[in-house]
Parts: C-alpha cells; structure tokens; sequence
C-alpha cells in the first residue's frame, strides 16, 4: 500500500482586505471632516438671539461706518474724541456698556482700538451683529 502524504500549502485569502481598507480610510476621511467642519470658514457678523438689552443701563453705541466715521450715540466725533465723548456718556453708570456697531468691511484692529479704549474706561463692550436670515 503506497500511501502518500499529500503536502497542501496554506494559503490566506486576501482578496476582501483591500475592499475593508478601502471602506475603512474612506469612514476616517468622513469622520474627521465632521469633527471640526468651520475649522476654516468664517462668515461674520450675523447672530441669532431673542435678548434684548435692559434699557435701564443705557449702553453706549459706537458706530464705525465703512469710510471709518465714528459716531458716539448718533453723533459724529473725531476718533481722537470717541475716549472722551464715551467718557461723558457713562459718568454715573455703575456697570457701563458699550455697543460697537461696525461695519463688517471694517479691519480686527478697528475693533480692538474701540475695544481698548472701552478697557480703559472699564467699560464692557459688545460686538453688534445683523440677525441671520436662517430660520
């Protein structure tokens, strides 16, 4: 009786791998679109809100319009004389606030020099913005 051992190499299928792996980057390249999706894109200054500020604090309103015109309170000033006319507006206040109206054409430094001179007569400042049109 000759009996032979058949020797039978081992072999592992790996037709299906490339299918998971390509499902599997694809589900990461998805995922990590999503986690951060207004990583980049910035479109300001539209905000949604129902508050309303109490009119009993009286804020004063700093308006910066395209061609940089200041105006404190619906009245035209130098910028050298917003500090001032600021200044006279919040004398009595215990908390005063200042609402800065500015043009979204406008450059950050505009802000932050309105912003600086509301810091230094410690006042608070809040940026308005137009009501988004989203539902």
């Amino acid at each position: 009786m000759g009996l032979r051992k058949r020797h039978r190499d081992a072999e592992v299928s790996t037709d299906s791998l490339n299918d998971i792996m390509f499902f599997l980057l694809l589900f990461f390249l998805i995922l990590s679109t999503m986690v951060s999706p207004n990583a980049i894109k910035v479109n300001l200054p539209n905000a949604k809100s129902k508050e309303t500020i109490d009119n009993n604090k009286k804020p004063v309103h700093v308006a910066v319009s395209k061609d940089r015109k200041f105006f404190v309170n619906n009245v035209e000033v130098d910028f050298a004389n917003v500090e001032q006319e600021i200044a006279k507006h919040i004398v009595n206040q215990t908390e005063p606030s200042v609402v800065m109206h500015l043009d979204k054409s406008l450059t950050i430094q505009d802000q932050v020099d309105i912003m600086t001179i509301c810091n230094k007569l410690k006042c608070k400042t809040v940026l308005a913005t137009s009501a988004s049109n989203s539902n």
